[in-house]
Parts: C-alpha cells; sequence; structure tokens
C-alpha cells in the first residue's frame, strides 16, 4: 500500500468525495482547512452534487468544486468510470472518500489516485488502498471521521479547525433589493423551523413565534430561513406573528440563504444544514436538539449553545416521535431559549477574530 507520507511533491492534489447533505459539506471544511495548514501550497477540488457548490463556493480552500452528475443512490457504474477516466489527467495524489458507500470509491479508483483513504463501508478493499477502520468510541463526531481520514492511520486527532463560511456581501444586498428591502439598521434574529429529516428534529411552530414576537417586541427584525419544503411552517410562523417577520421559505436559493444569514447576529435552529451554516458563519447559534444526538453533529462554534434535554428515550434518532408526545422538543419551553439569546451581540469572538487576522495578514 502507498504510504501517504510518500507524496512528497512541492504541491500535492487532493480529491475529495464530498457528502451530498448540506450539514456534512459544513463540516467537511473542517477537513479542508487542516489540509491547508498541513500542506499550505496543495489543491483541493471536491467531487460533490451541484447543489452543494454555493457552500463550496464560500470555503477559500477549495480550488475547483466538480460535478457528480449521478441521481440519488444510483450506482450509475459507467458514469462513474468515465468521469474517473476524464479525471486521469489531473494526476491527485491523494483520494479522501467521506461517504461509506461502494459507489463513492469508484470515481478515485478510475482516476488512479496514488492514495485512496476512506474508512471500510460497504466492501471497499478493492478500490480503497488506505481503508481504515471506523471505531465509533474513539471518534464519536462527524467532524472527527472526517479529520481522521486526512491524517495518518493511528494518528492521534489534532486541534480541528471550525468551519468558515466566506458570505458574498455584495449577493446579501442584491437579494435584499429584490425582496424589497434594504440593509437592516436593528439586530437581525434567524429562526431556522425546518429540518429536512423529519418531525422529530423541528421544535414547535408556536415556539418559534413565540421566540418571534419577543425579540419583535425589543426592536429586532427577524428573518425566517428555509427551503421550499419549509416554506409550509414558516408561512405559519409569519401568521401567528401577524406579518412580523420577513418569511424567506422558499424564496432563496441556497446561496443567497447564507449570504442573508451572514447579515443577522442571531440565529435560533433545528439540528439542520442552516445550523451549521449559521455557526460557520460566526452567528450566535442556539441549537435546539430532539431526536437527533448533539454529541454527533454539534454545531462547531465557540458562539453556540445547544438546547438538549437527554430523555431516557433520546436519542431515538427517528423522523417521527415513536412514542407520540414528542416532549424532547415540546418540554424546552421558548423561555430556555430566549434566556440564551440575551447574551448575543454582534462581536466576533476572540478565536475567530485571530483566525481573520492572520488570514488578512
Amino acid at each position: 500500500m502507498p504510504s501517504v507520507i510518500s507524496v512528497v511533491k512541492e504541491r500535492i492534489r487532493f480529491l475529495i468525495v464530498g457528502p451530498s447533505w448540506v450539514g456534512d459539506m459544513v463540516l467537511a471544511q473542517s477537513l479542508f482547512r487542516l489540509l491547508k495548514q498541513r500542506h499550505p501550497e496543495c489543491r483541493i477540488d471536491v467531487l460533490a452534487p451541484e447543489w452543494t457548490f454555493p457552500l463550496l463556493a464560500r470555503m477559500p480552500e477549495v480550488a475547483e468544486a466538480i460535478p457528480a452528475p449521478f441521481r440519488h443512490g444510483a450506482l450509475a457504474l459507467a458514469k462513474r468510470w468515465r468521469l474517473g477516466r476524464a479525471l486521469r489527467a489531473r494526476n491527485y495524489d491523494r483520494a479522501i472518500v467521506l461517504p461509506n458507500s461502494l459507489k463513492s470509491a469508484i470515481v478515485p479508483f478510475a482516476a488512479r489516485a496514488r492514495v485512496r483513504t476512506g474508512f471500510v463501508g460497504e466492501l471497499r478493499y478493492g478500490l480503497l488502498n488506505d481503508a481504515r477502520r471506523l471505531d465509533k468510541t474513539e471518534l464519536p463526531r462527524t467532524v472527527d471521521r472526517f479529520v481522521a481520514l486526512g491524517i495518518e492511520s493511528g494518528e492521534a486527532l489534532p486541534e480541528i479547525p471550525q468551519p468558515w463560511l466566506e458570505a458574498d456581501a455584495d449577493s446579501a444586498r442584491a437579494a435584499l433589493v429584490r425582496l424589497g428591502r434594504g440593509l437592516p439598521k436593528t439586530p437581525v434574529l434567524g429562526l431556522c423551523p425546518g429540518a429536512e429529516y423529519g418531525p422529530a428534529k423541528r421544535w414547535p411552530a408556536e415556539y418559534f413565534a413565540d421566540v418571534a414576537r419577543t425579540k419583535l417586541a425589543e426592536g429586532w427584525e427577524v428573518w425566517l430561513f428555509g427551503s421550499d419544503q419549509d416554506a409550509p411552517v414558516t408561512l405559519a410562523i409569519q401568521s401567528l406573528t401577524q406579518g412580523g417577520c420577513l418569511d424567506l421559505g422558499g424564496k432563496t436559493a441556497l446561496a443567497e440563504a447564507i449570504d442573508l444569514m451572514s447579515l443577522t447576529t442571531a440565529v435560533v435552529t433545528n439540528d439542520s444544514g442552516l445550523m451549521h451554516v449559521a455557526a460557520a458563519l460566526g452567528r450566535r447559534v442556539v441549537a435546539i436538539y430532539g431526536s437527533s444526538d448533539p454529541g454527533h453533529t454539534p454545531p462547531l462554534s465557540d458562539k453556540a449553545t445547544m438546547r438538549y434535554l437527554g430523555l431516557s428515550c433520546s436519542p431515538c434518532f427517528q423522523r417521527e416521535c415513536p412514542l407520540g408526545h414528542l416532549r424532547c422538543l415540546r418540554d424546552i419551553a421558548p423561555g430556555l431559549v430566549l434566556e440564551s439569546l440575551s447574551e448575543a451581540s454582534g462581536k466576533m469572538p476572540e478565536k475567530r477574530a485571530k483566525d481573520k487576522e492572520k488570514r488578512e495578514g
């Protein structure tokens, strides 16, 4: 098996097979940042679904996003092989395969990447020549597992860089103009009431509305973020607040949502992809957990607070409450979330400020 250390070119070329979920792609930036720290001159290309490209475009570590034109769940063996062959001329020194599926390892193999790293997953020994076994006890978080694939096998985890998305201020202003709004003159609270996984990850709409009414009464603006699928719940919150919010549910593309979220002061969110986006933008985040585990996918930010009750039935990881009461979310009162928001400010956390100072020289 080729040694990772044996790759000694001055400019290492990485091919990363990225995840398909918004939150996981944000967490993958910790790996990209670590690779750049260790190999400042390296080139990082990421193979991913095109809808994740707005995230990758806001990660300065990524040189190129390569579209993965495969239907979700489809093997598409011939198409993957052709794409891999087309990438051979790039002479990748190393491929890191973040998903654990068999099909995700086909392109790096066909591309003849010199070292192909990933967890054993679905019988991938022939496709990976640096196949590693996953110890979920040693690597409890998704981000731990991603970063572990970027270091030597057996090496202790280093300090993990937090994700850091660079928003486009011009895009944010243009989106506000399109929506008939100007730049906010007061603090902005972002609410993310959706969660694609299912109802067992969604704090009740009426609780979001309670928080919104309180902040509106304090002079804040409240913006409701969400995809087309989240539009019904953002509309419900808008109705419960007598139209006092800016309802963005289904009205923005992912790129616009990222850039608009960078203008918020604080964000209250379910455990969702937008939670990780808000954390990576340095916003003050209050993350609400129900059926999922905050120890597995926490927001990676020193400005994040997690609200989680840890009931005897939690985390169940179910899409809907199997007991029918949804106490894991309903027993998190709006007052607890408002308490977490009480320290919200527009100040940049010390660590992020120091990182920014280093980046800008």
